[in-house]
This record gives C-alpha cells, structure tokens and sequence, in this order.
C-alpha cells in the first residue's frame, strides 16, 4: 500500500472513513498502478497487485521475495493489465526499486508494529508469604516489586521487607517494636517506610538508617501524600493530621465535628489535585468514605465503606462489611461518583475492628488477606423461647472484640450496654435505646471500657475501665453527662467482670483469668473490707445474683469440665449446689427468681425451674433453644433476659474467619479493574 502510493499518488483503496477503505478493498477489483501512471514498469506493477492480493496465501512470503520481484523485469502476476510502456529498464533503476521497495515494505511493518494497540498485561495470582498470620498486616511497594509487613519473631515485633525477586524476607533495622494494626507505608517511591510505635509516628529506610521520628500523636493508617506530607490519624482526637516527610509542623488536615464526629482514617490526597478522601469509622453510622476540598474544607459523602483509594484508571475502591472490594468510577474534581459501585473482589477478610484487610500500589497491584466478610460483626436480636429470632435494629450490626464483648439490658428493659472495638483495637461502652433509637458512646478515656452492668435505678453504669493504668471498676452515669468516678481498685489486681447487688449495697465482682479466676465481694462505699467469695485453686466466673439478693450463681470447674454452681450471698464458705450435670457456663436468673438459665455442655439454652425461699432447690429443667451462631463466652455471659423473663437479647456473629489466613496477590489488577467496572 505504501509502495503503490508513492508509484502513484493517492492508496490503492482511497476513501473518506475506514469504514468506506474496507468496503473497497472486501468488493473492490484488484487495482494496477500502471492503470493509473503507464510509466510504471510491468514487473512492478505486478509485484503490487500480488502483494495486495486480499488473501494472505496469495501475497508474498516475506519482504525478500517481495524485493525480488520488484527488481525482475520478466517477473509477471496474473493477467497483463496493461502493455509494456517505454524502453527496457536498466540495473541502476532496477536497484533504485528495489532498494525503495525495501524500505517501503520495512516501513509498513515498523509501522504496522509501533501503531497497534498492546495487548493488556495478563491479570496474575499468586500467594506471596507462607504461613502469613491475620496479624501481620502488610503493604506493597509503589512499583509492585514486593511487599512490608509486620511479623513477630522470637518476641520482637517488627517490619519485615519481601520483594518478588528474593526467597525470604528480611527485618527492616529500626522498625522494632511496630504495634500498628493498619500495616507499614512505603514512600512513594519505594526507598523508605512509615510506621508507628507507641504512638510515634516514624520513618526509616528499607535498608535501614537512620530513624526519624515525626509525631508523638500518632495511632494509625498513616498514608504518604504526593506533597510531601504523610497523613495519620491522631492518638488525641481521632482526627487526621498531616507532617512533612523529613520532619516539620504537624498540621490538621480533617474535623471531627456534627455529622463527621467518628474516628477518621486512610486520607489519600490524589495528585494534582486539591482533593482528598477518608473514612469515618463509625459505629454510629456505619464506615463511610468521605471527599474533602483541602482548600476549603468542603465535605460530601460518596458512599458507606471501609478503606478508600482512588487508582490511575479513575475509580474509586473501597471495600464493603460483607467483605467484597467495590468499584466505582469517580470525579475527583465534582467530588461525585459517577457510576453506581460493583463488586470487583469478593472474599476480603474483615477484622473485629471493622477493617479491611487489602491495599493497591500505585502501579496497579492488589494484595489482600482472605477471609469471611461476615467475622468481626455481631447482631443484637430477640429469641423467643421457642428459638424464634428477629434483629432489635434491622440492618443494625456492631464489631465484635470477643475477649471483651459484653452486654446488659437495663432493668426496664428499654436500653442495652454494649462493648464496641474501635478501629485501633481499644473498646468502648455504648448505650443503644430499643429498639430503633440512636447508639451513644459512654466513655471515652482509656483504650478499654468493658462488661458495663446497670445499677439497680438503671440511672448509672459500672464498668471495667484502664484509663489509670490498671483495670479497675469505674462508674459513669448512663446518659454520659458526668465525668467517669473510680469505684474499685484493687493495687494491678486485673478485674474481669463486677455488678451490683439487687439493693445496691454489695459490689460483686471476679478477679484473673483461668484458674485464677475467684469471685469477691465489697460492701458500698468500697473502702471497706472485701470479702472473699470463692476463692480457690479452680476458676471460678460468669456472676449472677439472684433477684432477692440471696443467692449466688457461677460456674467453675471444680468437677473437671465447667459446671454451674449456687450458694448463698454474702455469707462466704457456705453451703454449694451443682445445678448442670453435663455441662454448664453463663448463669443468668430471671427476674422472677423463679428460674436460672445457664448454656449446657451441648450448645443449648436452659431453663431450670428453681425455689429460693426458705433454702435453694433445683428442679425441672428445660431445653429452650441451641446458641449454636450467637457469641459465647464461658467467662462471662453474652446473652441477657427481658423483665417478663419471655426472650433474650443475643448476640448473632457473623460466619467466621477462614482458619488459615491465606495473602493473595493480584497483578495487573487494574486491567481486571477495567473490564469489571468500565470508565
């Protein structure tokens, strides 16, 4: 085709649009140069119509033949289309031909080759890191090229380096001592890494150097910006702050104000731009991703999710409760999005906190942590006696921290305390009014508010708190509008679990774990003497105080497997009945004093038919319903009864977690990301 429009003037198949160029060459006549310019020689002539033969089979093999012929005055193709024009054709104008023919045809192909499109990048999975833990949370390189993560080895906890191109990872220097659950941040460009240790935000090299330490504010989900700053969120306030990568002033980036006011985290500012985004972490109302104009401080909310990034192909990631990673293509400058989000990953795993666990470089890699996006998510529902289940809240779930989950219903029945993980892995105590009304935070000091219990008016809450460095019983009022008081500390003694008695004049409560688990008591106010209860060489735990305030319920393990015990309050040393014969955890008396409920050995919620008055007596038992997919704790009760003693709060969880914690790694993420959710 070149060739001919050089011999002539015009291509062979001219015409307005591709479209018309195609129609003339599929039901076009074959064409002839010499039609067109009769001083073209016959061979020539020739060798273009053979070269444009429209079957491949008819064409020449390869460019030699092609110059060959070109270069043959006796070569001929098909039938003449015109005479001979003109005398012979001599060497040094056969060898002129020839060499522009050549060159003609090299051209084509260059041409051909440098024009059409490449193929897209194959998209690839790999699993990086045996043996990978759920709490080592890792990060890739900006180029794709390997990844850091956090690992435990031999006590010492630290940030280790994996590139793709070496078998093992190796410890970063300087990193000892990483507690961040949201996983090291490498520079853009791939030379340093940003980390936290006791709440100090700090960069190192990867070949490790020297350590720079930027903020003493620091708890998490640092990302570094294109502009030179690194972003966090602050220990302090919860909000995010921003400092100069080689070290400066820290300046305050997002409020945490009116309909802003959860923790915020993971601020990615995109390049070039005056835009950012975030998340509010919730609980109330759930994760959203959130755009800021740094300018002015402008905030719209884009959508309900965890961890956003933005990617070169202009979507907008983020990752769903259920454990799915979304896509949605986005306007950065309207701070819209503007196509509706579609799932792109499903699978992702969800810690307690909620939080995703994947990343994206910059170069259009994904890694992610595999598991069931249910883990992590508890449901309050009523259950009947019957078993029969219904959500107090529809739609309403809570993240779960199962070493200090708990729960109680007021003694009107009308609000329920909760014990809710926030994203950095502290907890807090909640009060949510029943059913449909608002969830308010109680407490705020301390990285952990636990097992909160009622008074007896219901106008107060006692709760375990370590906000002065032990865990002690504190006292809050249950509208939040005072100032937390200390009720209990017993000098780095750890308290699990306290409640008042009926009256109000006792405080009961468990002191250690497992075996040295025992269960006291202190008349009101506290500084008088403690009494101990059961204090022996078994565990015992899970209080329950009977409803005239005579009667003491636990479990323990003193006949081997755990089993529910009743004696009588406050007297210490006094007589011991076994209620559970085949098991038995999570005493709870009803309001009537008429019956005990405990969980049995078998997975099942029991009724036992108890008289208090003049002495304790057990009697029938009934099987109401298995708790098998509600949360357990042998050590403390995870359920509650209503005041006519009819249903029971309950803790639905989620599916679990895969056992293994399986890392996968996706490369050329960004073509499957293209042809998913198209922009």
């Amino acid at each position: 085709s070149v060739l001919y429009e050089m011999l002539v003037g015009e291509p062979p198949y001219p015409g307005a649009t591709a479209q018309a160029v195609l129609g003339k060459i599929i039901a076009g006549k074959a064409v002839s140069a010499t039609e067109q310019r009769p001083s073209i020689p016959a061979n020539v002539d020739a060798a273009v119509r053979k070269a444009l033969e429209k079957l491949p089979a008819d064409r020449f093999t390869s460019a030699q033949d092609f110059a060959k012929a070109l270069g043959d005055e006796h070569f001929r193709y098909g039938e003449d289309v015109a005479a001979v024009v003109g005398a012979g054709v001599g060497p040094w104008k056969r060898l002129t031909m020839a060499m522009t023919t050549v060159a003609a045809v090299f051209a084509v192909a260059f041409g051909w080759s440098a024009l059409r499109p490449e193929p897209p990048n194959q998209v690839e999975r790999f699993q990086p890191l045996a043996n990978f833990q759920p709490e080592q949370p890792a990060n890739l390189l900006p180029d794709g090229s390997g990844m850091v993560f956090r690992r435990v080895d031999q006590g010492v906890s630290a940030v280790w380096l994996r590139r793709w191109d070496e078998l093992s990872p190796v410890l970063i220097p300087g990193t000892e001592g990483v507690v961040s659950q949201h996983g090291p941040e490498p520079s853009p460009d791939g030379q340093q890494v940003a980390f936290i240790v006791a709440g100090q935000l700090r960069v190192v090299p990867l070949l490790g150097g020297v350590v720079r330490t930027l903020s003493d504010d620091a708890v998490c989900c640092q990302r570094w910006g294109p502009d030179g700053f690194i972003y966090y969120r602050s220990a302090a306030v919860g909000n995010i702050d921003r400092v100069p990568a080689e070290g400066g002033e820290v300046e305050t980036v997002t409020q945490r104000d009116g309909d802003f006011g959860d923790p915020h985290g993971d601020f990615q500012v995109l390049p070039d731009s005056d835009v950012g985004v975030f998340m509010t972490f919730g609980p109330n109302p759930p994760p959203r991703i959130v755009a800021q104009r740094l300018s002015t401080g402008e905030r719209k909310v884009l959508v309900p999710g965890m961890k956003p990034y933005v990617t070169a192909t202009g979507h907008l990631l983020f990752a769903s409760r259920d454990g799915q990673i979304m896509a949605a293509t986005f306007d950065a400058e309207a701070m819209e999005l503007t196509s509706p989000p579609t799932p792109v990953v499903e699978g992702v795993a969800i810690n307690a906190s909620p939080y995703p666990r994947y990343v994206v470089s910059e170069s259009g890699e994904l890694l992610y942590q595999t598991g069931t996006g249910g883990a992590g998510l508890v449901t309050p529902v009523w259950v009947e006696r019957d078993g029969a289940a219904r959500e107090i809240d529809p739609g309403w779930s809570v993240a779960a921290n199962a070493p200090s989950l708990s729960r109680a219903l007021s003694p009107d029945g009308t609000r329920l305390a909760l014990s809710i993980p926030d994203s950095d892995g502290g907890i807090d105590v909640w009060v949510k009014q029943l059913d449909t009304g608002p969830l308010s935070r109680i407490t705020f000091e301390g990285t952990s508010n636990f097992r909160a219990t009622w008074s007896p008016d219901g106008q107060s809450l006692i709760f375990m708190s370590n906000r002065a460095g032990d865990t002690d019983v504190w006292r809050k009022r249950a509208d939040g509008s005072d100032t937390a008081e200390l009720v209990l500390a017993r000098g780095g003694a750890l308290i699990q679990e306290a409640l008042y008695s009926p009256d109000g004049t006792w405080l009961v409560f468990r002191e250690g774990v497992n075996q040295n688990a025992d269960i006291y008591a202190v008349r009101l106010p506290a500084d008088s003497a403690v009494v101990p209860l059961e204090v022996t060489e078994f565990q015992e735990r899970a209080v329950s105080v009977s409803p005239d305030g005579r009667w003491l319920a636990f479990d323990s393990n003193r006949s081997g497997p755990n089993e529910i015990f009743v004696r009588p309050f406050p007297e210490a040393g006094a007589s011991l009945q076994q209620v559970s014969a085949d098991g038995g955890t999570e005493p709870v008396w009803a309001h009537s004093g008429r019956e005990l409920f405990y969980v049995n050995g078998a997975n099942e919620l029991v009724a036992v038919q108890v008289s208090t008055d003049p002495s304790f007596t057990a009697g029938e038992q009934e099987v109401l319903f298995s708790v098998a997919g509600y949360a357990r704790n042998p050590a403390y009760a995870l359920y509650d009864v209503t005041p006519d003693d009819q249903r029971f709060m309950m803790l639905r969880i989620g599916e679990a977690g895969a056992t293994d914690a399986d890392l996968v790694l996706v490369q050329n993420f960004f073509e499957e990301l293209k042809r998913l959710a198209p922009n």
